[in-house]
C-alpha cells in the first residue's frame, strides 16, 4: 500500500529548498497510465449533456441515499467501462454520483490498450494530453458549478475523487470550498499551488503518493 497524504487542514510538502512554484510534484500523465485493463460489466447510470459536457449520472439503491454528491474526475481511460463501473460502486455506498467526459469520447484507450500498442503510429500522447487539459480546465469549473446548482440544498454536501488526470481538479475545488473532502490517486499534474490553495481551508484530503510520477517522498 501507498503511503497517503492526510489533514484536517491540508497542508503541502516543504519542498521549498528544491522545487520552484512551477515545477510538478507530480508530473503529467505517463507512460504508467497507459497501464491497465478494460472491465466488463454492465452500467447502471445514464448521460445527460451538462454545461454541453456529457455527464454519466448514478444513483443509489433503494433505502440507501445518504443524501450526498460526489462528483468523479475520471483518468486517462476516460468513462468507458471501468469509469462507469467505478462511479456505480461508489453510488452504491448511497452516493449520487456524477462525473464528466472532458475527453469528448476520446479517451486514450481509443489509441493505445497499453503502454507496449502502437497500433496507431498517428498517435501523439503529448498533444493529446495538452488539447484535454487545455478544455478540461476550462470546462470543469463551468460544468461543477452547475451540477452544484442543480443539486444544493441545505442539507447537501459534494465531495470528489479523482484519478491521474483527475487530481488537480480535487484540489481546485478543494481550494474553491466547493467540496467538503476529496479524494486522489496516483495523482498527475500537481504543482505547489495546488496544495498553497488549500491550506487555509477546513478540508480533508487523502491520496496515495507513492509512483514513477512523483517528484518528491512525503514519508
Amino acid at each position: 500500500m501507498g503511503q497517503t497524504f492526510s489533514a484536517g487542514t491540508p497542508s503541502r510538502p516543504d519542498t521549498t529548498t528544491t522545487k520552484t512554484s512551477n515545477e510538478y510534484l507530480a508530473k503529467p500523465s505517463g507512460a504508467c497510465c497507459l497501464k491497465g485493463t478494460i472491465h466488463e460489466g454492465e452500467a447502471r447510470g445514464t448521460w445527460e449533456t451538462i454545461a454541453d459536457v456529457d455527464t454519466y449520472i448514478t444513483t443509489p439503491p433503494q433505502g440507501k441515499a445518504n443524501g450526498h454528491v460526489l462528483l468523479y474526475f475520471p483518468d486517462v481511460w476516460g468513462m468507458f467501462p471501468n469509469g462507469l463501473l467505478v462511479m456505480d460502486a461508489f453510488a452504491d455506498a448511497g452516493y449520487l454520483v456524477v462525473g464528466l467526459d472532458y475527453f469528448r469520447g476520446d479517451p486514450v484507450w481509443k489509441h493505445r490498450k497499453n503502454r507496449h500498442d502502437h497500433s496507431d503510429p498517428g498517435f501523439n500522447y503529448e498533444a493529446w494530453k495538452k488539447k484535454h487539459t487545455s478544455f478540461a480546465d476550462e470546462k470543469v469549473p463551468e460544468w461543477v458549478d452547475a451540477i452544484t446548482k442543480r443539486y444544493k440544498d441545505d442539507k447537501t454536501k459534494f465531495v470528489c475523487v479523482g484519478y491521474c488526470f483527475g487530481a488537480p481538479y480535487v484540489c481546485n475545488e478543494l481550494a474553491k470550498g466547493t467540496v467538503v473532502a476529496g479524494a486522489f490517486a496516483h495523482p498527475a499534474f500537481l504543482k505547489e499551488h495546488h496544495f498553497e490553495n488549500m491550506k487555509s481551508k477546513h478540508s480533508h484530503i487523502k491520496g496515495a503518493f507513492h509512483g514513477p510520477l512523483l517528484t518528491y517522498d512525503p514519508a
